[in-house]
């Protein structure tokens, strides 16, 4: 290619996905959501000890509660605007579902004291996962992406740190109250330490290709 004519371009994009949960219907209340979350984990002994024997800070209802949707009305309610959330993700990431549909495999709560973290993981055998958020208190941590080509880069060295977002290895993203985020569900992501003294609540979900 002669001198001056070079083109640099950016590929395999990595998508994700952020919006209101009011976007669509049915809307959901932020404080029930909140109290029906508290509610359960004070009532789920098997959530809390599978939190206490697994090192989880905090309660989650990830191991214990799988009918969240079946159980409480609002969770009912949350799964009929995830779907249509997810519906347009996956119309934005192109997917080719052979007249298969993206369905809720899983949702659950999680809830996260003061000092409370999640360490770095996947979602294996899922196709898209997100969180949507309850609580945020003031210095509650963000979402902590990883650029999913980390474990390729070798002897690559470091990024600058004015570097352009699209070439940071991490994106932290912070998001509020009522907002719904969305990946595909080989994205690498944590919870860094919650640095707030009220709790970090979620609920988190993935959707599978049936």
């Amino acid at each position: 290619m002669t001198r001056g004519m070079a083109h640099i371009e950016s590929l395999f994009v990595t998508r994700l996905y952020r919006a209101p949960l009011s976007e669509f219907a049915p809307k959901i209340d932020a404080g029930e959501m909140e109290n029906s979350c508290l509610v359960i984990a004070e009532d789920d002994e098997a959530g809390q000890d599978w939190s206490e024997k697994n090192g989880y800070p905090g309660y989650t209802s990830y191991a214990s509660l799988t009918d969240l949707p079946w159980r409480f009305p609002i969770f009912a309610d949350l799964v009929k605007v995830l779907d249509q959330h997810v519906a347009a993700f996956a119309e934005d990431l192109e997917f080719d579902l052979d007249g298969r549909a993206l369905k809720l495999e899983d949702l659950w709560i999680n809830i996260l004291p003061e000092g409370g973290m999640h360490a770095s993981h996947i979602h294996p055998h899922s196709v898209i996962s997100g969180t949507t958020y309850v609580a945020m208190p003031d210095g509650a941590s963000a979402l902590k992406l990883e650029d999913p080509r980390s474990a390729r880069m070798m002897a690559s060295p470091a990024r600058r740190a004015d570097a352009r977002r699209d070439l940071k290895p991490f994106i932290y993203m912070k998001p509020k109250v009522g907002d719904v985020l969305l990946w595909e569900s080989w994205l690498r992501h944590e919870v860094p330490m919650n640095m707030a003294e009220d709790d970090r609540i979620s609920v988190s979900f993935n959707y599978s290709w049936t």
